[in-house]
């Protein structure tokens, strides 16, 4: 035979019993259940950081960054719009509490980029001087007015339009000014949005009524030709509407009962 032939693998002893492979599924059993309790910690601790910051959860992504948001820049202080249209840090704020009114911002997101642009309290963009301080003092969006937010390794870091990155400065204030990101440009975007579920989000709208019979009249109104005004429904016995509802044929089922009443611009 030839040696390519000869199947691989471990050696089997006469007289040998078989190892159990019921060990390797205890130890699976025991990951998967060690990695839903690590979910669950980070999920416990999310809620206590958001508890913490007065409801305001941190961020993670760029989709996340819009609404009403506070830029947190130290524990519990946040970036704060001054009447002069500069910007520095607020008092720490105590645990519980959320950001002051003039430490809120809008951000809106840049159509078909990676960026945003932010709003103060007092109606103005924010952007940067020639000097590389940060201003709240435009009236539009332009180039100067966006602003890219980075995620990496954890940490985020706004990048301004000067090709720098927004932080703080040893007087408090807040500038653009670093090539590079470090702990004085590591920010926490923080928004109040809520992030609730609709648990009817993927449910068509027709269908959220419940019963049978009002998903039938909302699709025969959908569908339906109103040539002659009148609301033609199936009258027919409803039975196999709820067990196609069970079974997964429910629109095939509506389908063949709009056909019967010849008012459906898509049957037959």
């Amino acid at each position: 035979m030839e040696y390519s032939m000869v199947k691989g693998g471990k050696l089997s002893f006469k007289g040998e019993k078989k190892k159990s492979k019921k060990h390797k599924k205890a130890k699976k059993r025991k990951h998967e259940e060690k990695g839903e309790g690590s979910h669950s910690l980070q999920q416990h601790l999310i809620e206590e950081d958001t508890k913490k910051h007065g409801g305001w959860w941190v961020c993670q992504k760029m989709e996340e960054i819009t609404g009403s948001v506070c830029i947190e820049i130290g524990p519990q202080s946040y970036i704060s719009a001054l009447d002069s249209g500069l910007f520095t840090v607020g008092a720490p704020r105590d645990e519980g509490s959320g950001p002051a009114p003039e430490e809120v911002l809008m951000a809106l997101r840049i159509l078909d980029t990676e960026k945003v642009s932010l709003k103060s309290g007092f109606d103005k963009y924010l952007s940067t001087d020639e000097h590389g301080k940060v201003q709240g003092r435009s009236d539009a969006i332009g180039v100067r007015e966006q602003w890219e937010p980075i995620f990496q390794d954890g940490r985020m870091a706004f990048l301004g339009s000067n090709g720098r990155f927004m932080g703080v400065d040893e007087e408090g204030d807040i500038v653009c000014k670093s090539k590079v990101a470090g702990p004085a440009e590591f920010v926490q975007v923080r928004s109040n949005v809520s992030r609730e579920v609709d648990p009817l989000a993927n449910v068509p709208v027709e269908e959220r009524g419940g019963k049978v019979y009002d998903t039938e009249v909302n699709y025969v109104k959908k569908f339906q030709s109103f040539q002659d005004r009148r609301l033609r429904v199936n009258q027919e016995d409803r039975t196999d509407l709820k067990r196609a509802k069970r079974a997964g044929t429910l629109h095939e089922v509506m389908l063949d009962r709009r056909e019967k009443m010849k008012a459906d611009r898509y049957c037959k």
